[in-house]
């Protein structure tokens, strides 16, 4: 017998079917209505928002209207799950493959002589070899030393923005390092004004939309947001319209420019053959270390990871379970919120899927999701995924159970019915730790990183 969700689910896709067959009947040509065109993408990632930020995540005082219709014209995703701080969520988005297996050869933040190396195929790159134009506004902070690692030699036909987080510089962090804003791989302002951050990028993505929607070739553009990462800043315009306070007069600026590209979108004339895709990079960084409280940085300027327990450079589910939605009226039907797993490495995969492109030869961690989204599949294809931090392999998620192996004794979370991670059932389940813990050992070999060294296999 069929369950709900699955009558639920088929429905939808018969529905979105009949639809296109309508649309196909009315214009036999390739138009964006049919899905036939390869679609253009944006993707809009944040810097540091928490899973209870937005509006359609719980938040009852931030307004997030624009973010929220992604959700409402597609899927919103509640169990999406990315790198636990920022370079290595950005190594799985853009490079479809756990932090682990990329050789940087150094660090990515300021003083950091390490980069994305030649090898290493990024989405820009595979969408590129597709036939699209390519374009970045914001953060990168995937090497920045040597010019082959910036954004404009890693596939992008042109950046502005930042090479790393916008906290580079004194006091927060003791580097002589200019914090800097380029134009490709030019210094075009220090110091920088972070109030227009967020406008400016906003200005960049939809000046790139506007021109490349006169091209025939479809286009991507990356808007990688330095907010709501601290120092928290915003233009004049948007302080105190907020219910939220300072914070969330930062999120619902983020709001406004997404409102801004779908606008630019619709104008166009090109919103139905469009990939948007929204997500934050990691949950929000509530543990602060003593050197970011100066200089008007505030505890409360920070975020929530809502009913999630922990926050940023955590393997618990607050630093890596962030907002997520997706939306592309001319491919994906609008369906209710999923709970099904999906990783940002699947993001990776399914784009340049989608557009036509190549993959690397060398292995990649995700999988492509699009007939999940069409309503083909009733399953997400991801059944697992590995919490890294620093190199070690603290945790895995198996199906609906989690299990983490830092503290002083294992603990096995059932995030179906417990997504707060409260309940160590561990005692309960020894056949579960021991299954998933042995998965773990061998994940961690394939990898080449450490495992906590505990009791798991007492």
């Amino acid at each position: 017998m069929k369950s709900g969700l699955q009558i639920r689910r088929q429905a939808i896709h018969l529905i979105f079917a009949i639809t296109l067959i309508a649309s196909w009947g009315c214009n036999n040509t390739q138009t964006e209505s049919t899905g036939t065109s390869p679609p253009n993408i944006v993707i809009l990632f944040a810097d540091d928002m928490g899973y209870g930020d937005l509006s359609s995540y719980g938040h009852p005082t931030i307004h997030t209207p624009n973010i929220d219709r992604l959700g409402e014209q597609g899927v919103r995703f509640t169990s999406f799950v990315t790198g636990s701080w920022c370079v290595p969520s950005r190594t799985q988005l853009i490079t479809g493959r756990y932090m682990p297996r990329v050789e940087f050869g150094g660090g990515t933040g300021s003083d950091g002589t390490g980069g994305l190396p030649d090898d290493e195929l990024t989405l820009a790159e595979a969408l590129k070899n597709a036939g699209y134009s390519t374009g970045m506004a914001g953060k990168w902070h995937l090497g920045y030393k040597e010019s082959t690692f910036l954004p404009p030699n890693q596939g992008f036909d042109s950046w502005f923005g930042l090479p790393y987080s916008n906290d580079y510089r004194k006091p927060w962090v003791q580097t002589e390092e200019p914090l800097a804003l380029y134009r490709d791989t030019t210094i075009v302002e220090h110091p920088i004004n972070q109030q227009t951050l967020t406008t400016r990028y906003t200005e960049e993505a939809v000046s790139f939309i506007d021109a490349s929607s006169e091209d025939e070739k479809p286009f991507f553009f990356y808007l990688a947001y330095n907010m709501p990462h601290l120092p928290i800043h915003t233009a004049e315009r948007f302080r105190g319209q907020s219910g939220g306070g300072f914070y969330g007069d930062v999120i619902e600026t983020i709001d406004w420019s997404v409102g801004q590209v779908l606008a630019a979108l619709e104008k166009q004339g090109v919103a139905e053959n469009t990939i948007v895709f929204f997500a934050s990079d990691n949950g929000p960084w509530l543990n602060l270390p003593d050197r970011m409280l100066q200089e008007g940085n505030k505890p409360w300027h920070q975020g929530t990871p809502g009913l999630l327990r922990q926050s940023k450079a955590t393997t618990y589910e607050g630093g890596a379970r962030v907002p997520a939605l997706i939306r592309w009226p001319a491919g994906i039907p609008a369906q209710p919120a999923t709970d099904e797993l999906v990783a940002s490495p699947d993001i990776y995969r399914t784009l340049i899927e989608v557009a036509g492109g190549e993959l690397p030869e060398h292995p990649v961690d995700g999988y492509n999701i699009m007939p999940f989204l069409r309503g083909e599949e009733d399953r997400s294809p991801r059944d697992e995924y590995l919490y890294i931090l620093r190199d070690r392999l603290e945790a895995m998620r198996k199906g609906k159970w989690k299990l983490r192996l830092v503290e002083d004794d294992p603990q096995l979370f059932d995030l179906q019915n417990d997504p707060g991670e409260r309940f160590n059932r561990a005692e309960d389940f020894p056949q579960i730790v021991e299954e998933i813990g042995s998965e773990m050992r061998q994940r961690a070999n394939e990898l080449e990183i450490e495992i906590p060294d505990l009791n798991a296999e007492e």
